[in-house]
Parts: C-alpha cells; structure tokens; sequence
C-alpha cells in the first residue's frame, strides 16, 4: 500500500468541519444523488490490496499467480506499473474461479475485516441521507466483490455499484475486465450511469478528484495530502473521521 504522510494544518489553509457541521451542511445541499468512495472514506484502509492478500493466504489462486501479482505489485509500489493496470491485475488474478466462490469469499473479509473499520460519522451521515430519500451511488478501483459486500451495510445496492469489474460467463469468472474507475475514469463511469453532475460527492484521495470536481457540492473525507492541497486551491473544506485521528492516508485501491 502507498502511504503519504500527512500535512500539518500550518501547511496548508484548508477549513476542517465539525461532525455536526458537515453532516448540516450535506443535508442541507438538498442532494437527489450522493456519491461516495470507499476506502479512506466509508473506512478506512485499502480492502482492495486487504482482500487480494488474504486471499492469496487462503489459497484461492496458484503458488504462481500469487507469485506474479506480488511481483506486479511491488512494481506497482516502485511507480513501474500504473494505479488502473494494477487494480485491473488485482481483480484479473481470480479468472477461472466461480463467481459465488468470490461473493462468499468477500462476505467474510468484510465481516472480518471492514465492518470494524467503518467511520461512524459517514454510516450516521448515509443514514440520514437515506432517510432523506437520497439515491445513493458508490465508485472505486477496489473490486465489486468486495465493495458491493462493503457497502450492503450503507443501502446501497450493488446495481449502483461502479468498481473494478471483469466479465463473468455462465457463473465463471473470466480476465476480461468490465471496468476500473480511478481517477478520471471515475467521473467517466458516473457519466455512464448517466450522473454528469452528481448532487453531492465524498472521496478521500487524489484519484477521486475528478469525480469531486464535477459534483455540484464536492466533500474531501480523510484527505491524502494530494487531494487536501488540491482541496486547498478550489476552496473546499473538507471532514476527518476520528477513526482516522493521526494515521497515515491510504492511496492504493481507492
């Protein structure tokens, strides 16, 4: 996983909401569409790189594949392989599997592993939006297995799903790769789904910053330095969880 370190507050100007504050200011955007990421913002950590680990540990591919991909991704730690073929990479290591195997398999990494981890200031916010009648969107380059299991909690259905995706025939999983929104392929995704504009959108990292920049209101959740600067120079606020207090931002598998 990437890590950047974290920027002091005399380092950047950059207004910090309250838990109140940003949970009033969201509801009283009036959204119809809320977008959010995941990792580093629903929770912390990276699932995407987290799931495809524990996998490997319980000897769901071959010794070889498992051997190629820590290869594929230290090269992709070393800057030698790019964020979009990486998470394609990820999720391509499961071609030949059946497709039930891996929605089992995510079930359990997200009990385990995820639900621990959510940040209870977004579970009350998405709460309220629900409440509120807000359709409710997800995108990120981590799998949908895993996101889909991820935020089942949140409401969200996996038809409003947009992750790293590859092709599945006749309950097989095939290396053909269906999508891998990161960075601007995000904004292109939600393009797709037919949300130019979203009403409201949350993300945490530099790879989400497209997506922010076409919302109507864009909210920085646990920020990585990158996007707090970004955040800085367009004027935004931005929200950090206090699960998130003093820990490093995670930038992989966003």
């Amino acid at each position: 996983m990437r890590i950047e370190a974290r920027l002091t507050p005399t380092q950047i100007d950059i207004h910090r909401w309250t838990a109140h504050e940003f949970e009033r200011l969201v509801l009283e955007g009036n959204p119809k569409v809320a977008v959010f990421d995941c990792d580093g913002t629903l929770w912390s950590g990276d699932s995407g790189y987290g799931f495809m680990a524990w996998t490997l540990e319980q000897g769901l591919v071959s010794r070889s594949t498992t051997d190629w991909i820590d290869t594929r991704y230290r090269a992709y730690l070393a800057g030698k392989v790019s964020e979009p073929v990486i998470c394609g990479e990820m999720v391509q290591i499961y071609a030949g599997l059946r497709d039930q195997e891996l929605r089992t398999a995510a079930a359990q990494y997200v009990n385990e592993f995820v639900r621990p981890r959510l940040f209870d200031e977004m579970v009350s916010l998405v709460a309220a939006l629900r409440v509120a009648g807000v359709e409710l969107w997800t995108v990120s380059s981590t799998n949908k297995w895993v996101v889909a299991a991820g935020v089942s909690d949140f409401g969200i259905p996996e038809e409003r799903v947009l992750a790293a995706e590859v092709r599945v025939d006749k309950g097989l999983i095939t290396s053909d790769i269906v999508a891998i929104p990161t960075g601007k392929g995000k904004s292109t995704a939600l393009a797709q789904a037919g949300l130019a504009h979203p009403d409201a959108v949350f993300g945490n990292s530099i790879h989400d910053l497209a997506m922010l920049e076409i919302a109507r209101n864009p909210y920085p959740v646990n920020p990585s330095p990158a996007l707090l600067e970004k955040a800085a120079k367009n004027g935004w606020g931005y929200f950090l969880p206090l699960l998130a207090e003093g820990t490093q931002a995670a930038v992989a598998g966003e």
